[in-house]
């Protein structure tokens, strides 16, 4: 059943959404587009980071900016009515110590829309 658009005109900004296209899941930039416009009035969103996209090759720790380039490149695709990934959190391997700097340097040389990182601290491989 759709859900009623209780103030059509407020302005939202979607602070956490993926895009990737991997052989048996995707989940891209029209889908993406078509999800967001079910009424609300979505006009930004945040891109979080969910490995996709990374560089093939290149020294290890910098094949995370590939991501960062990859939905750059995708943000161009926005509406004038919403801005996607007007925000970018990227990966960053926060073990790296103080080389983790040439990372975010590199992030932020990829993108103006980057903001930040994400490392998830705990993964669990249980069914449970």
């Amino acid at each position: 059943m759709p859900e009623e658009i209780i103030e059509p005109e407020l302005r939202i900004c979607d602070p956490h959404h993926h895009l990737w296209d991997y052989p048996d899941s995707r989940y891209v930039i029209d889908e993406y587009l078509a999800d967001a416009s079910g009424g609300h009035n979505v006009s930004s969103t945040v891109y979080v980071e969910c490995r996709h996209g990374w560089r093939k090759d290149g020294p290890e720790a910098t094949r995370p900016v590939g991501e960062t380039e990859y939905v750059d490149s995708l943000a161009g695709t926005s509406s004038e009515s919403m801005q996607v990934a007007a925000g970018i959190v990227g990966f960053a391997d926060l073990a790296l110590g103080a080389a983790v700097e040439l990372l975010l340097a590199a992030h932020l040389d990829a993108s103006d829309r980057f903001r930040g990182i994400r490392h998830m601290a705990a993964w669990d491989a249980s069914e449970r």
